[in-house]
């Protein structure tokens, strides 16, 4: 291995640097004769903290500022959420490998402890994922939600000080913070359909480096890999993103894969939803059948409405 330091960019947040340090004890462990080094770099998503994400645009909001540096060669891979990295990436880039997935589903942390089905109409839930909002008025059309941003921590307290009664939020940011303890109940995805790639965290990396290359291939988990391929294959077919309520979910029992995906209105009255299942030898294809099957329903034409409305 001619290359000693290894350049890894990632956010600044509690959960990025924890996944940043995941990504670096596992390149140590399997390759410990190189020096693996942490660059913070900011994003736009990190500095408008007062806009919903679904007004400040999708196209790599919490990335682009990262794919930069990777590109002009500064770091040297970028590790992030899965979810937040756009399905078509910039040329020059590519997902080099993925991390083995954590919980998919998402979780409702409530300041009383109640559950959802104990939440009423009096109650105000924040969540800032236009799929979460969606998902929850198709479940009770009299639920109060709010947007909220900044990291874990930032919400808890937002919470505590009043500002809503109860939140949405991935449930793997909570475990890998060793915040287990504030979940009030993991949610389930027939209620809630995670997002695409929920709880998987990427390594982005340059096309044509191969010594990263070979560093990646040493830490990538299989079975996530083609998690990823199935999930962003139907997310990319469908042109889904941060401003439409979208979301899938994979299921492996071996070659066999199964994959459900919905798409909804903004206020979950229109929900289309489906499920495809195929050879988990081509995840990729059976993400692009489930989101013909959702088009050929009319999904096309709800996407449209919502990023022309």
């Amino acid at each position: 291995m001619n290359k000693k330091t290894v350049r890894i960019g990632t956010r600044g947040s509690q959960l990025a640097l924890f996944q940043a340090e995941l990504t670096r004890k596992k390149l140590l462990e399997k390759f410990p004769e190189t020096d693996v080094e942490i660059v913070i770099i900011k994003t736009k998503g990190d500095k408008i903290l007062d806009v919903a994400l679904s007004k400040i645009g999708d196209k790599g909001v919490f990335t682009k500022e990262i794919e930069k540096d990777l590109l002009d060669g500064k770091i040297d891979m970028a590790v992030h959420s899965l979810k937040d990295l756009p399905t078509s990436l910039p040329e020059g880039l590519k997902l080099g490998a993925v991390l083995e997935r954590g919980e998919f589903r998402d979780a409702l942390v409530c300041k009383d402890g109640r559950t959802l089905d104990e939440l009423t109409g009096n109650d105000i839930i924040a969540t800032s994922s236009l799929r979460r909002k969606a998902s929850l008025l198709r479940y009770n059309k009299n639920f109060r939600i709010i947007d909220i941003r900044g990291n874990v921590n930032t919400r808890l307290r937002k919470m505590e000080e009043g500002y809503c009664d109860a939140m949405i939020m991935a449930a793997t940011g909570f475990q890998r913070l060793g915040l287990e303890k504030y979940i009030t109940e993991i949610i389930q995805p027939e209620i809630i359909i995670p997002a695409t790639s929920q709880g998987i965290i990427a390594i982005e990396s340059r096309t044509g480096d191969t010594v990263t290359d070979e560093l990646l291939k040493g830490i990538n988990h299989a079975a996530t890999w083609d998690a990823a391929e199935a999930e962003r294959g139907f997310l990319h077919a469908v042109e889904g993103g941060c401003q439409v309520p979208v979301g899938c979910y994979s299921q492996f029992d071996g070659e066999h894969l199964s994959l459900t995906g919905f798409v909804a209105s903004l206020d979950g009255t229109s929900y289309l939803s489906d499920t495809e299942t195929g050879s988990a030898v081509n995840p990729a294809v059976v993400g692009e059948r489930l989101a013909q099957k959702l088009i050929a329903r009319g999904a096309a034409k709800m996407i449209e409405a919502i990023r022309t409305s």
